[in-house]
């Protein structure tokens, strides 16, 4: 701690040697009569007055356009504009939002130079406002509080330089004391778009620039407590170190339960030992002791509080209260253990975002955000790539979530190599100072279990030395590093996007440190299929534990479409002329903009839910109830059964008991009722399908969590369903053929079916003598899909580009008579890919139309057919807008996630059925489908599909081609959902199987070969 002092004292120094410098562009400069780091905590003597709100704003070009002597009392910024603080310049109209993923805003139009940066686009603003000090504020210490400010900021008071501040997302705290008067106070700051330090800040987000979080001003006694770390294991045992300015004679602390009861307290003697630091501070340090204190984790988050009275010799001068948890983290046996316990990661990246004010995030957006998690059963956050809102942490600290809390570096442009400013000595105190910053004011969060020194900045002495100073400085946590891969200063092996066989190779080797994956899962656009794969290993291997799924939520912003007027959420490249941009590479979250939920965030909770059945014999009325937490038994929840006869609701059991069973244990459970009931109905339905369904519930809600919320559900087949034998024929009359010159047509049971002798594919299709397709569109095979952000960064839509127009010609038609059906044969050339495709098309009397779609491929080929999908689609009139189907649902589904949808029969509007994801791409999907029938709802008239084998089906408003970005979606102008104008039709797509949409990455992975 001494030594953390020593070293950040000589920071200051540094700086004020170096301050005749151009601070903007030493990277040695980043904070000159910038307060030291501390905890976050507020006093009860302490006065606060927020600065939030209009601020007079001049905006500059760059740094020599300057306007010169504008911090002086008496400058008259009367033309100024006003800006809110917290506010963004981007949002208000004076530059353009930028999104790069790799690479410095700059890119492409200024070469890397650290740490010099551009002077062009280099804006600058100009702040200024004016503050009153109350009479009674004087005698006291008055501090100024900048929550967050991009890149830099400088401040004037009252014409006077008080100090300078980079790192963007720190907590910049500055005395003001012998800078102001009681009375009117002018403020001035000045703020950089660009300093060096942002060669730091190379985050794979929006480059904002402005103030993004609050300012205010406070006041403190002239003797008061500086700061003050608490550190509280499992036994109860609590250590206490606090600084006090000269003068404190002595601190009183209480421990006070969640209940406010003060359950352990010092009186005499004050403190174990007590020194001085190197600024002259007086260093108190003791121990307390709790019995059987109740421990802190992410599922029973119990907060104590720590009150201290600092005294001096008149009595008491300043107190607090500080919230902490008693609990342990440790690495043991390759295991990351919380409280003894080796728990799994449930865990999700959040970027601080807001689709309507960018970092400016409200304390209602966060909460909504962590309701949203324990909706998902996230248990875990990083926080990615920088500390985040103070209150953030608390409010982890509050409802539960284990955070790795990253400090904010990442020099993705510069490379990896030679070049990487890891190496670079220059850029060393940065690197060293942005993780004390980290450490220093968060550390008595119980919610933050890991450190992170950074991201993607390369690997070299710079996190050496940041890791040893952290590992010092607190033993009570583990410290990782991406970048330091498997063998370097880390004590995690935390690496992004390891595929499956990676993570297995590594679970069964000998390397000591546990794998938690930073980031994993990319979860753009329709995605995350494979999932269950990753789970699959981590609940099978003890060393994997997890890992934080890229990321939470898409970082689009709203706007409105140039065509539709409609709400789109834009991304990289939709503003300005010539930005650098990665188009939509940084919409992949788990949840959209506005914070619905993502078609794969039911997946996310399916596989990171708590609560499973297992072994269920239905016939025995048994079933095993496992849970999977590791600090809470199961009184929390009720478990509601439902027996469904093919697809519908038949018996259901309410609000089961399943109290006590044991974190990390099994209990096996019977079922007499829904046993016997599940006899009874087999008995009346013979051939009916049988599923059970299980959903465990909040029982009576706790913070977050809503009573009656699901938490967890499973589902198993009994029975399975029957398909129909398509081969068989059925009594009545043969159909009607007719021939002509260009078509053959048959009619029965009031079904006409007309093919094309030139096209072989059915070309109207009549039913009653109303008109089922859109005129002049056949119904055709179908090989392609709309590609997915998934698919464009495999190249799939490159490497099945001949099945988007595969050249189909007829080569041979002939029909037959079978029995009492009629049979039509269409065989086709196929000029683009290799194989024979045959559709056979046959009616029965009875006016069903079976068609078989056949694919040879060319024995010659090494592998079989690669495609998007292998079916059949066509286009219904717009009054065909209602769908009913039995297969998985409602949300959709693909054959590589669809676990949290279960088998049943569904009903919705086909103008319901697409998922507005940020970039139009497929999206409408359901798996197993039984049956699927796409009716008129007034009429009930329209066309019921079904197989002799399950199915994948969709019914959208949009044809596959409004959907498509072609073979180069990123050199487009951007697309979005909301441009679209759905079609005067219905596109219904019928398919045998379709390609999975995989989630190891975006740029380059394929689904498992499985899929």
């Amino acid at each position: 701690m001494l030594a953390a002092g020593l070293l950040m004292a000589s920071f200051q120094v540094r700086a004020a040697v170096n301050a005749i410098e151009e601070d903007w562009q030493n990277p040695e400069v980043f904070g000159i009569n910038r307060l030291p780091m501390r905890a976050s905590f507020t006093t009860d003597q302490q006065k606060t007055l927020s600065l939030n709100g209009e601020w007079k704003f001049n905006f500059c070009e760059n740094p020599s356009s300057r306007t010169a002597g504008f911090q002086a009392v008496d400058f008259n910024d009367s033309g100024w504009d006003n800006i809110p603080v917290p506010g963004l310049w981007d949002f208000h109209g004076y530059c353009d939002p930028m999104y790069v993923n790799v690479g410095y805003p700059w890119r492409g139009h200024y070469r890397n130079n650290p740490p010099f940066v551009p002077e062009e686009h280099n804006y600058v603003g100009q702040y200024r406002r004016t503050f009153i000090v109350e009479e009674g504020w004087t005698g006291r210490q008055i501090c100024l509080c900048i929550g967050s400010a991009t890149s830099n900021v400088r401040v004037w008071v009252n014409g006077k330089e008080v100090g300078y501040s980079e790192d963007s997302k720190l907590e910049a705290r500055f005395d003001i004391t012998r800078y102001v008067k009681a009375g009117v106070n002018t403020i001035a700051l000045e703020i950089f778009r660009w300093c060096d330090g942002t060669y730091l800040e190379d985050q794979d987000f929006w480059r904002f620039a402005g103030i993004a979080r609050g300012v205010y001003v406070y006041t403190r006694e002239q003797k008061r407590i500086e700061d003050i770390n608490v550190r509280a294991d499992m036994d109860g045992n609590v250590s206490i170190l606090a600084k006090t300015t000269p003068g404190i004679s002595r601190i009183r602390y209480a421990v006070c339960d969640p209940f406010g009861n003060i359950v352990a307290e010092i009186t005499e003697p004050a403190v174990k030992s007590q020194e001085k630091d190197d600024e002259g501070n007086l260093v108190f340090r003791t121990d307390v002791k709790v019995n059987s204190p109740a421990l802190w984790s992410a599922e029973s988050p119990s907060l104590y509080t720590l009150r201290a009275e600092a005294e001096d010799r008149k009595g008491v001068v300043e107190s607090t209260g500080i919230d902490f948890g008693f609990r342990s983290v440790e690495i043991r046996n390759s295991q990351l253990l919380v409280n003894g316990q080796p728990v799994l990661i449930k865990g999700a990246d959040r970027h601080e975002l807001d689709p309507d004010f960018g970092y400016v995030v409200s304390v209602e957006r966060m909460i909504q955000d962590i309701k949203i998690m324990k909706q998902l059963n996230i248990n875990a956050v990083r926080t990615c790539h920088y500390p985040d809102d103070p209150r953030w942490y608390d409010l982890c600290d509050k409802y539960g979530l284990y955070v790795t809390a990253e400090a904010n570096i990442e020099s993705h442009g510069m490379g990896y190599d030679d070049a990487t400013l890891a190496k670079n000595p220059r850029f060393e105190l940065a690197h060293m100072e942005r993780n004390q910053a980290n450490v220093l004011t968060l550390r008595n969060h119980p919610s933050i279990v890991v450190w992170s020194l950074g991201n993607e900045a390369g690997y070299g002495v710079n996190f050496e030395r940041a890791y040893d100073w952290v590992k010092a400085t607190d033993k009570t946590r583990p410290c990782q590093y991406e970048q330091a891969r498997q063998n370097g200063k880390t004590d995690i092996f935390c690496p992004m996007y390891y595929g499956y066989e990676g993570c297995e190779k590594y679970s069964k080797g000998d390397n000591p440190r546990p794998l938690i994956q930073c980031e994993y899962a990319h979860a753009m656009g329709n995605s995350m299929g494979g999932f269950k794969e990753y789970w699959d290993l981590i609940r099978k291997y003890p060393k994997y534990q997890g890992g934080y799924i890229w990321d939470f939520v898409d970082q689009g912003l709203r706007d409105k479409s140039r065509t539709t007027g409609r709400t789109i959420f834009t991304y990289g490249g939709d503003y300005g002329r010539y930005p650098a941009s990665d188009y939509n590479f940084n919409c992949n979250g788990i949840i959209a903009p506005d914070r619905r939920l993502n078609p794969h965030a039911h997946e996310v909770a399916y596989y990171y839910q708590n609560l499973w059945v297992e072994n269920v014999d239905a016939a025995a009325g048994k079933f095993t109830v496992y849970n999977e937490n590791f600090f809470r038994n199961t009184d929390y929840a009720v478990l509601d059964i439902s027996v469904n006869i093919d697809g519908k609701p038949c018996y259901s059991e309410s609000n089961c008991n399943i109290d006590g069973i044991a974190p990390q244990q099994r209990k096996t459970l019977a079922m007499p009722m829904v046993a016997k009931k599940i006899a009874e109905l087999a008995g009346q339905n013979p051939q009916a399908e049988i599923t059970l369904q299980f959903y465990f519930k909040s029982k009576n809600g706790e913070p977050l969590v809503d009573k009656g919320q699901t938490l967890a559900k499973y589902q198993t087949v009994v029975r399975p369903y029957s398909f129909p034998n398509l081969d068989t024929t059925v009594e009545g009359t043969l159909p009607i053929l007719t021939e002509t010159e260009a078509f053959i047509k048959m009619e029965a049971g009031g079904m006409a079916v007309t093919i094309g002798k030139w096209s072989g594919m059915i070309d109207y299709l009549d039913v009653n003598g109303k008109e089922m397709l859109v005129e002049r569109e056949s119904v055709t095979p179908e090989f392609w899909r709309a590609p997915t952000d998934n698919d464009y960064g495999a190249q799939l839509q490159r490497h099945f580009a001949p099945w988007k127009e595969p050249g189909l010609k007829v080569k041979d038609i002939c029909h037959e008579t079978e029995g009492n059906n009629r049979i039509v044969k269409v065989e086709f050339e196929m000029e683009k890919v290799k194989g024979d495709l045959k559709l056979i098309y046959t009616l029965r009397p009875d006016g069903t139309l079976v068609v078989e779609q056949d694919f040879d491929a060319d024995k010659t080929e090494e592998k079989g057919p690669e495609m998007f999908r292998f079916g059949m689609q066509l286009q219904m009139p717009e009054r065909f807008n209602s769908i009913e189907y039995y297969g998985r649902g409602p949300v959709e589904n693909y054959s590589d996630r669809y676990s949290s949808e279960f088998i049943g029969k569904y009903e919705a509007r086909v103008a319901d059925e697409y998922f507005e994801y940020i970039r139009p791409q497929e999206s409408g999907n359901h798996t197993d489908v039984r049956s699927f029938s796409v009716i008129d709802k007034q009429t009930g008239e329209g066309l019921t599909f079904e197989s002799d084998a399950p199915m994948q089906c969709s019914a959208l408003n949009y044809l596959t081609e409004d959907l498509d970005d072609g073979m180069d979606k990123n050199k487009k102008w951007g697309r979005h959902s909301g441009d679209l104008v759905p079609r005067q039709l219905t596109q219904v797509h019928v398919q045998k199987r379709q390609i999975g949409l995989a989630c190891v990455n975006s740029w380059g992975a394929w689904p498992l070969e499985q899929y």
